[in-house]
Formats: C-alpha cells, structure tokens, sequence
C-alpha cells in the first residue's frame, strides 16, 4: 500500500502544470526559489508551497544555502511512475496486437 501511496503523491504532484514546469527547469541544474518563482511572476510564498508538495512526493529536494533555499530534482522518484505506465502500456500493446490479430483473421475468412 506504501507504494500505492507514493505514486499518488507523485502523479497528484505532477498533476499542475506550474509543478511540471519547475521540474523542468530543475532539469537544467539547481536553482534558488526566488529564481524558480521569476518566470511565473508568482510570490515566493507561493512558489514554496508547490515546492513543498514536490519534496512531499520526492521530485525535489531543497536545502538552505546562506539566505536562500536551494532546490534540485530528488533521486529516482519518477522511476516508480514510469514503471506503472510502462506496465499499462505494455497491457494495452498486447490487447490491441490481439485485436489486431482478431480483425485480420476475420479479414481473411470473409475472402
């Protein structure tokens, strides 16, 4: 169930469009809040609250360097995500070849 719990707080996490975008940037290196919070013109309060569901669910990592709070990606979360969508796709790739495979054969004997 733990696992289950840690893919909800990341899918939820991920579910924000200003969330996604600040993982992106953190994909280009470390950066403070005030940096992160620039492109969005949002208050660095705000910002620290989606900074915060984002360490809850262990996409980013922050630490307090002098006056400033400094945020980088966290280790390995998004692998358990991409491990359940790539099990689902893989279902779905099986369940459609066999509905392909279904539809050719009833291609064939209508011949």
């Amino acid at each position: 169930m733990v696992q289950q719990e840690e893919l909800d707080r990341t899918f939820a996490a991920l579910s924000d469009a200003t969330r996604r975008s600040i993982l992106r940037r953190l994909g280009e290196g470390p950066a403070t809040i005030g940096e992160l919070a620039e492109p969005f013109g949002m208050t660095l309060t705000g910002l620290k609250k989606h900074i915060q569901v984002l360490e809850t669910a262990g996409l980013v990592v922050s630490e307090k360097v002098g006056r400033s709070r400094t945020c980088r990606l966290g280790a390995d979360k998004l692998d358990d995500a991409l491990a359940w969508i790539t099990f689902y796709q893989r279902l779905w790739e099986r369940r459609l070849d066999g509905l392909d495979a279904y539809f050719t054969l009833q291609r064939g004997t209508e011949r």
